[in-house]
């Protein structure tokens, strides 16, 4: 489905939910299993489960939420990384263990009491066809699978796990109107530095 960038602005100008996959768009889709210190062990229910997140991605979420937007994660796996980095983060809609996500996505549009036009899910893989072909506006991650490009309104330049979502955060908060104010508040007063 290839979209111009004037649909995209048009379709980012009216998101209000931003919804993420965790592995391959939060994170680089690697899963880490690390022994338990206490067992030093690897055996089913002795390891622990880690993931990698980019802090551009965590200030692009922060970006969002102060500019507005209302956040949530809608996952095939459950981890309690996931978990914690949702709490530091002040994600407030987190679904995992949804293998099927078509019925998760409902339950977090009507909790939010918005619209498919109004939500924005970035996804991966194929399991994340069924929500981006019902979203407002849909994308791909750089890394993601080339049969999404068909599906999505927007492919990101960055991959998953490394500012591809601060990149999507930045093209809404941008079609909105609510990007220079951010860049403002860091450079401050006076006239900008052209040789930096």
């Amino acid at each position: 489905m290839p979209t111009s960038s004037r649909e995209v602005q048009l379709r980012a100008r009216k998101i209000r939910l931003l919804l993420l996959d965790v592995d391959g768009v939060l994170t680089d889709g690697r899963i880490y299993y690390v022994p338990d210190r206490d067992t030093g062990r690897t055996a089913a229910g002795s390891f622990l489960e880690t993931k990698t997140f980019h802090s551009r991605d965590g200030l692009g979420i922060r970006f969002a939420r102060d500019a507005g937007l209302k956040l949530g994660l809608l996952s095939g796996r459950a981890s309690p990384v996931v978990q914690f980095r949702a709490r530091e983060l002040g994600i407030e809609f987190i679904r995992e263990g949804a293998r099927e996500k078509v019925g998760p996505y409902r339950e977090i549009l009507a909790e939010a009491r918005l619209s498919d036009d109004e939500t924005c899910y970035i996804g991966d893989d194929l399991v994340d066809l069924p929500v981006l072909r019902r979203c407002g506006f849909a994308v791909g991650v750089g890394n993601g699978h080339p049969l999404l490009r068909r599906y999505v309104h927007y492919w990101t330049r960055a991959p998953g796990g490394a500012g591809a979502v601060r990149e999507v955060i930045e093209v809404i908060l941008k079609a909105q109107g609510k990007f220079d104010s951010i860049l403002e508040g860091y450079l401050g007063p006076g006239k900008p530095n052209r040789g930096a």
